[in-house]
């Protein structure tokens, strides 16, 4: 039997769920569907999260899904919107390149120091930021037919500046700084 304090996990689990459909969607080239489909998981992102802190909810299983999810759909998007030509290789590199980077990092300095508590900085979040909005406004481009390439190239260099600058920082806080906070104990 599952219980009402896993509803948030459900719902990641869902989001996660999303991709594959995102990808169908987008190989099919059914931009309409593919903005609903990424809308419908912003949207189911900010309800896991309100609903695990509101009713304090959280747990390790949610701390390490909710990011993983953010990861897998922007990840599909930003290969399938490469692959469609609506993305340079060199962007969609670059964005993999920094998640491969934090995943890894993680994995390496949890495996040398033990659990560490990953808390995104403000640049991670601006930085999520202006690659959700990328794929926001490619689809919406495709899907209302609208042509006007100078917001898709200044978000493409937006994204790009803060996805280095953001890998970056990550490197700094973990290898110059050192700046990581042990894992609390008595988290279910």
């Amino acid at each position: 039997m599952v219980s009402i304090s896993q509803l948030p996990n459900l719902i990641t689990i869902s989001r996660i769920a999303l991709a594959p459909v995102l990808i169908l969607l987008l190989k099919d080239q059914e931009y309409a569907a593919s903005l609903a489909v990424f809308v419908i998981a912003g949207v189911s992102d900010g309800l896991d999260g309100f609903i695990a802190k509101r009713f304090h909810f959280e747990s390790r299983l949610g701390s390490i899904l909710d990011p993983l999810a953010d990861k897998i759909l922007l990840l599909s998007s930003y290969v399938m919107l490469t692959m469609l030509d609506h993305l340079p290789f060199w962007l969609m590199l670059t964005v993999a390149f920094r998640d491969l980077l934090i995943v890894g990092g993680y994995l390496v300095y949890t495996s040398m120091v033990g659990p560490v508590q990953m808390r995104p900085s403000w640049l991670s979040k601006l930085n999520t930021f202006m690659q959700i909005a990328l794929v926001i406004v490619i689809l919406a481009q495709q899907a209302l037919h609208w042509v006007y390439p100078p917001a898709i190239e200044a978000l493409i260099y937006a994204v790009l500046l803060t996805t280095v600058a953001s890998g970056g920082h990550y490197l700094w806080t973990w290898l110059v700084v050192k700046e990581v906070e042990p894992m609390k104990e008595g988290r279910g």
